[in-house]
């Protein structure tokens, strides 16, 4: 066992860790962040998307070890407890999820891109969001929901 020490959603974490566990596993297992869902452990459905400084990655796919000294944010840490944050928001009003299963991941990759892009088009939404699969929805309702977002973020009408 290794101990690590990163932020978790703004607060401290230090926890002992095997060498092979998954961030996925971390998340879900010992500090029971279910939001992050583990799909396909093969980094091709994005269920498990989280920020790690502000970036976009799948957690299926990074050592627990390698966010030492960083920080995580999971889509439980995207608005204070008892709040929604806005994109949440706009998934539940424009219908930017059904099952549910893939809308945690899709969140995150939305806010990675928003770090970066507070006003993206439909194509780099679209692009932000390649790497996370819906297999119940069509991807527009998703698009419309991060731009609704992005319109509530900013002060606009939603």
């Amino acid at each position: 066992m290794t101990s690590l020490r990163l932020q978790v959603n703004g607060q401290p974490v230090d926890t002992p860790v095997e060498p092979t566990t998954l961030l996925v596993e971390l998340l879900r297992g010992p500090l029971h962040l279910t939001g992050t869902h583990q799909g396909c452990d093969t980094a091709q459905c994005g269920a498990c998307t989280v920020l790690v400084d502000g970036a976009a990655v799948k957690s299926c796919s990074v050592l627990a070890l390698q966010v030492q000294g960083r920080s995580v944010t999971t889509v439980e840490g995207l608005a204070p407890p008892g709040q929604v944050h806005p994109l949440q928001e706009a998934f539940m009003a424009c219908h930017g999820l059904q099952c549910g299963f893939c809308t945690p991941g899709m969140l995150m990759a939305a806010c990675g891109l928003l770090q970066h892009n507070p006003a993206p088009s439909d194509a780099q939404v679209a692009e932000a969001l390649e790497g996370n699969l819906c297999r119940c929805t069509g991807y527009v309702n998703i698009v419309a929901a991060v731009q609704q977002g992005v319109r509530a973020m900013a002060g606009g009408n939603a």
